[in-house]
């Protein structure tokens, strides 16, 4: 594994030598996912910045640069340096002085391996210098890196008492990164998997759905069912579940649709509406999110025979889930788009029908024959209304 970041494009944008120049090169360096990904050739996106600088004065630092700023997260120690090519987060070194499982008191620190300690693991603690790129692992993480190891920094019981999340990120990087176990990672997620109860439904749901929208989540998910972890955040799914997302996911790579954790999570609980509202509001989803949960669950109800019928009453993201869910062929809805309904109510008016509840009885019957007959033209739609009309 290289110790340095040579070939990883992101180096070279152009807002990262401004923001090198702005806070001093010996002052920052880059850290985290960015570093990670880059060094295994994965495109990055998030760019992540430690600094030995207090929030204030990378603030005042950016601004006499002329750098804009946004104190995204100060109670942390984070300012957003917003950049010509993207935004870039600025985190003073920090320590965490203690911790209860779901929030951090902290204090600012010094010191580079102080601030790497306590981070959740060691791919995650790899530090490279702006200039010359050159990275600094304290805990072994290139190592890791290139084992396709993900393993705790310290003790995996220790890393997760402090915030219980790190459990389900285990099981992500896991999935992402990871090719051999680690068993002391493993044990320590089964026995502390109960604390999981304690964190907020939104955070649950986060990294829920986050695993679930990589490529093939089908195996974490089933070690995390098997070892407890997925009954304490899921109670719902069961083996037959597994075994339906596991076709699920079969389906969506055969067909050429991209992986869509909220049909995926559709997949692990029974086709029942009122259970997926139930779990919708438990992890506390968006009124968005839940339509579509809610949905997919009716993935078994309806005649599904003529899938653009289903994709026009439904919309085509909601047809999909469904035809996928009950193991039917989604492929002529891939870019497909339901056409207008060519006719208004003051059209049926103008034909001598008076305005009133009647309109919407004649519209609608119109359109059900015009759904029927696949959506025929402007031309076959007036017939269509003259015969209902006569």
């Amino acid at each position: 594994m290289n110790r340095t970041l040579d070939n990883a494009d992101w180096t070279k944008r152009a807002g990262l030598a401004a923001l090198t120049r702005a806070l001093g090169a010996e002052n920052i360096r880059w850290v985290g996912g960015a570093v990670r990904d880059g060094l295994l050739g994965i495109a990055v996106h998030d760019l992540d910045c430690a600094t030995v600088l207090l929030p204030q004065e990378v603030i005042e630092r950016c601004a006499e640069a002329g750098l804009r700023t946004v104190p995204t997260g100060i109670e942390h120690g984070t300012v957003t340096a917003i950049l010509e090519d993207g935004p870039v987060e600025v985190t003073t070194l920090r320590h965490d002085v203690s911790t209860d499982g779901r929030r951090a008191t902290i204090r600012y620190a010094s010191d580079w391996r102080e601030d790497a300690a306590r981070r959740d693991f060691t791919i995650n603690a790899l530090y490279a210098h702006p200039e010359t790129l050159e990275i600094v692992d304290f805990f072994g993480g290139l190592e890791d890196l290139r084992a396709r190891r993900v393993r705790f920094i310290g003790n995996p019981r220790e890393r997760i008492a402090e915030d219980h999340l790190r459990i389900l990120r285990y099981y992500r990087f896991q999935a992402r990164f990871g090719a051999e176990l680690d068993e002391a990672a493993e044990e320590a997620c089964a026995d502390m998997a109960a604390t999981l109860k304690g964190l907020s439904r939104e955070r649950i749901a986060s990294e829920l759905l986050a695993i679930l929208a990589l490529p093939d989540p089908h195996p974490t998910v089933e070690r995390m069912h098997a070892r407890g972890v997925l009954g304490v955040i899921l109670p719902e799914a069961c083996a037959a579940h597994l075994a339906a997302l596991a076709r699920l996911v079969a389906a969506e790579r055969e067909q050429g649709f991209a992986p869509e954790p909220l049909r995926r999570l559709a997949a692990l609980l029974p086709p029942s509406p009122d259970i997926a509202e139930t779990v919708a509001a438990r992890l506390r989803l968006s009124k968005a999110q839940r339509a579509r949960l809610v949905n997919a669950a009716e993935r078994g109800a309806g005649d599904a025979s003529d899938i653009h019928a289903l994709a026009y009453r439904a919309g085509p993201d909601f047809a999909v889930d469904r035809l996928l869910l009950s193991g039917a062929d989604a492929r002529p809805l891939a870019g497909w788009q339901p056409p207008l309904f060519p006719l208004k109510g003051g059209e049926i008016v103008a034909q001598g029908v008076a305005a009133g509840p009647q309109v919407a009885k004649i519209l609608q019957a119109v359109e059900r024959r015009w759904i029927a007959e696949g959506f025929p033209d402007a031309a076959r739609v007036r017939q269509i209304l003259s015969e209902e009309i006569d």
